[in-house]
């Protein structure tokens, strides 16, 4: 079992997760004129909490992560709710084939720096979406490696933007927007540290 199975049950009891990707949810629909006849691919869904705020917005969206355990708690959720535009799927884009089919919008949180190669991902998330289509990042901004308390070290320490344009737009992206959507408290040595997280949307051109 990944960390994130074991996690998985108890993930939607953190608050502060909730309220996380509602804040995301509300930032993306300000950056991007969602609608119904958009279909979306969240990757690295998790138990679907920025899915489920945004699934009013639009048409069929794919619900894919690597962890099984989190998908379990997410098609528990899908049945509970009766929500009929959310299919969950197991994909890692590192390994598995692409999809076959394309995508208005791709997006992820708090995803991105637990990707091994999170440069050449861009490459897969610009292969699955239809051209003219969003990517949308939500990720930490560059921090010292102390955010992660629980011993996890095979991550990246966040990302500066900048690099990450270059990164974004070296995968065929453009119209790249950042913006600063939520700050992450944590206590770290017995200290109260804030860790900011962006929203990056951009364009495949």
């Amino acid at each position: 079992m990944t960390n994130f199975d074991e996690r998985a049950k108890d993930w939607d009891s953190d608050p502060k997760k909730v309220e996380r990707a509602r804040v995301v949810a509300d930032a993306i629909r300000k950056m991007v004129p969602l609608s119904a006849k958009m279909n979306a691919l969240e990757y690295g869904c998790g138990t679907g909490l920025l899915s489920f705020a945004l699934q009013e917005d639009l048409g069929q969206i794919t619900l894919a992560d690597t962890s099984q355990g989190m998908l379990d708690v997410l098609s528990e959720k899908i049945s509970a709710s009766g929500v009929p535009n959310m299919d969950p799927v197991r994909l890692d884009l590192e390994t598995d084939p692409l999809p076959a089919e394309k995508y208005h919008i791709t997006y992820s949180l708090m995803v991105l720096h637990h990707i091994h190669d999170a440069r050449g991902i861009l490459n897969k998330f610009y292969d699955v979406l239809e051209p003219n289509g969003y990517l949308i990042l939500a990720d930490l901004d560059k921090e010292d490696g102390s955010f992660h308390t629980d011993g996890t070290t095979d991550v990246h320490k966040g990302f500066g933007r900048g690099e990450l344009q270059e990164w974004v737009e070296a995968a065929g992206f453009g119209n790249i927007q950042f913006s600063t959507v939520y700050e992450i408290k944590k206590k770290v040595d017995g200290r109260e540290k804030m860790f900011p997280v962006f929203l990056m949307v951009a364009r495949k051109l």
